[in-house]
């Protein structure tokens, strides 16, 4: 049964000890009408800890179900309203000491993303890490939707340390991070994207690895949102964005830009995103960089950011298609070896095996499941799985055999030694 509390008055607090609420909490799947909320809930629930909310907004209803954490999934999110985003505050976080607590410039390219605005300033204002000690730099790359007049008026009404920077020269998000570093006075950057959203203590995980001296790079993790559609749910069973996979890679491990720190030193040596590139910029900046012997890359696993998985099946082919163009660019720049593509022995194989075996378990086992919804979409789940990893298969293929590295996306770009002319602030 749906029930619902109304907060009536702004910043009204709740204590949650141990009473029933929390009991209550913690086998409760929590949504809020703002989907940033509702992660951040999800993290509050498994520490089971002293924990409260505050500044809420007025008339701000929370709706509780019981539920089990493996049907969390499957919630609707209500409707989002820009920029009325109340925030959530775990004083086992904020209060916790950090030794070390660097300057840090957190740097997101955007590129027609007038609908990721409001979620996204929301968690950079959720952020734990100390004020003072971090700047916000949004870069627009020339959007041509409402993107800079929303980033302007947030800057303009928010107490965040935020800055709106421009580059409309190069296409290329590698070019808009370049643009970002060029103005920053950070002695570490963060990267994150538009379109990822970071847990309130993603900042304050990502930089404690640099206390060590030789750490030039590190990376968190990319968890997925919540997903509804089949391709979301597919992506998230094989964690296609999780770092572990790129921090395993045969070649040399790498951070994916949707969550990676660099000291400032490291690109004062090795040089910035080579800017004219626009897939595998990142891959190719840490490669550089562990190249030179000098410095070693971090896994963070506890900074987490949340990114949202393709929900069309174009979408889904254009991502894998631009993982073959990555693998084809660093092939040229690196040396990397290319990944074999299935010859028609191998498309015939795998058809074969998934109708002759993965169909019949599949449906099989949808007897023993326990309702007949979570039957059905299992049974679904599990049938599509080999036809949609042929898809991304191809697509890979065709990316990596179609595309060619320009020339002029082998420059690499460097600090200058004043501010960039070309970059200017909003």
């Amino acid at each position: 049964m749906l029930r619902s509390i109304k907060f009536c008055r702004p910043c009204q607090a709740y204590q949650v000890f141990q009473n029933p609420f929390q009991r209550c909490f913690r086998r409760s799947a929590l949504l809020f009408t703002q989907p940033l909320l509702y992660s951040q809930f999800l993290k509050l629930r498994r520490m089971r800890s002293e924990c409260f909310i505050k500044t809420l907004q007025p008339d701000c209803v929370l709706f509780t179900t019981l539920r089990t954490p493996t049907e969390v999934g499957n919630l609707k999110l209500a409707n989002f309203h820009p920029l009325s985003v109340p925030s959530m505050v775990c004083p086992s976080s904020s209060s916790r000491y950090y030794g070390f607590v660097p300057k840090v410039s957190v740097i997101v390219p955007i590129y027609n993303g007038e609908t990721d605005v409001p979620e996204l300033i929301a968690c950079l204002g959720c952020q734990t890490y100390p004020t003072a000690q971090v700047e916000y730099i949004v870069v627009d790359n020339g959007s041509h939707d409402r993107t800079r007049q929303l980033l302007e008026t947030a800057v303009s009404s928010t107490s965040l340390p935020l800055r709106l920077v421009n580059e409309t020269s190069i296409q290329s998000s590698y070019a808009a991070r370049n643009a970002g570093i060029c103005t920053a006075s950070g002695d570490v950057y963060a990267f994150t994207d538009a379109d990822c959203r970071p847990d309130p203590d993603w900042l304050l995980h990502l930089v404690q690895p640099f206390v060590e001296a030789e750490v030039g790079l590190v990376a968190g993790e990319i968890i997925a949102l919540p997903g509804t559609t089949f391709l979301e749910r597919y992506a998230d069973r094989h964690e296609t964005l999780s770092q572990k996979h790129t921090l395993t890679h045969s070649f040399r491990p790498y951070g994916q830009t949707a969550n990676l720190a660099v000291r400032r030193t490291v690109f004062e040596q090795t040089g910035l995103f080579r800017p004219y590139l626009t897939t595998g910029g990142d891959a190719d900046l840490c490669w550089r960089v562990l190249q030179s012997g000098q410095w070693r890359i971090q896994f963070a696993e506890q900074s987490v950011v949340r990114h949202r998985h393709r929900s069309t099946l174009g979408a889904l082919y254009s991502q894998w298609r631009r993982y073959g163009c990555s693998n084809r660019y660093l092939s040229e720049l690196h040396g990397v070896s290319l990944m074999r593509e299935m010859s028609v022995p191998d498309y015939l194989y795998r058809c074969g095996r998934w109708l002759f075996k993965e169909i019949p378990a599949a449906c099989l086992s949808a007897t023993g499941l326990p309702s007949r919804a979570t039957s059905i979409e299992s049974v679904f789940d599990r049938l599509i799985d080999t036809p949609l990893d042929l898809l991304c298969r191809h697509a890979r293929a065709q990316g990596q055999r179609q595309s060619k590295l320009p020339e002029v996306a082998r420059q690499v770009a460097y600090l200058p030694t004043v501010p960039s002319s070309d970059a200017s602030s909003g």
